[in-house]
């Protein structure tokens, strides 16, 4: 049975994939150019932030207090390193994106290869490993960096982290937030978001 709820970590990963695939309708639209849609386009701004807020805090928090406590476990370390190289293999990709040199669709395929590898990697070997030598106030120091990751975008990013989501995932990712927060999410920050044309479609 595992030691840690990763509730929230599969809230975040499930959330990135579920925008890939907005991400690669929008690179396959032929009513306009998808380069110019996309750069206009909130979700992809959404995209990133979360995406960036959560391996800047894996990179930070998590892998660092694993290497600690893995010391020894040559094996173990190496999936850290891979870890930390998946991550680093992402940003270039989405760089290219934005810079607009190379065709759209081809690179939008390569990130959504790439980070849907990288978070079945991650599910199927990192978080066990995870739930195995992290402690739980370490847990809590990760969740304290990836919140501050996220920081004034939390209003934006909270909708968005559960859109679709089960009402478990959805009182778990709320419940370290203060009840006037709670209810701003509530009464605010849901029907903004929900408001939101994120990729631009027609």
């Amino acid at each position: 049975m595992a030691k840690h709820d990763m509730t929230l970590m599969y809230a975040m990963h499930n959330a990135l994939r579920r925008e890939l695939e907005h991400l690669a309708k929008l690179a396959a639209r032929e009513d306009g150019d998808p380069r110019r849609i996309l750069a206009a386009a909130p979700g992809w701004e959404l995209f990133k932030k979360a995406l960036h807020a959560h391996h800047t805090a894996e990179d930070e928090a998590l892998w660092p207090v694993m290497r600690e406590a893995l010391a020894g476990r040559p094996d173990d370390l190496a999936l850290l390193d891979a870890m930390e190289a998946e991550h680093a293999r992402i940003d270039p990709v989405i760089e290219a994106i934005d810079a607009g040199s190379e065709p759209l669709a081809d690179l939008v395929g390569a990130l959504a290869d790439g980070l849907t590898a990288h978070l079945k990697h991650e599910e199927d070997e990192a978080l066990p490993l995870m739930d195995e030598a992290v402690t739980p106030e370490q847990l809590i120091l990760f969740g304290q960096a990836h919140a501050a990751g996220i920081g004034p975008d939390a209003p934006r990013i909270l909708p968005w982290l559960v859109d679709g989501a089960d009402d478990r995932t959805v009182a778990a990712t709320l419940a370290p937030l203060p009840e006037p927060a709670r209810a701003a999410f509530e009464n605010e920050w849901r029907p903004a978001y929900a408001a939101l044309n994120r990729w631009n479609t027609p």
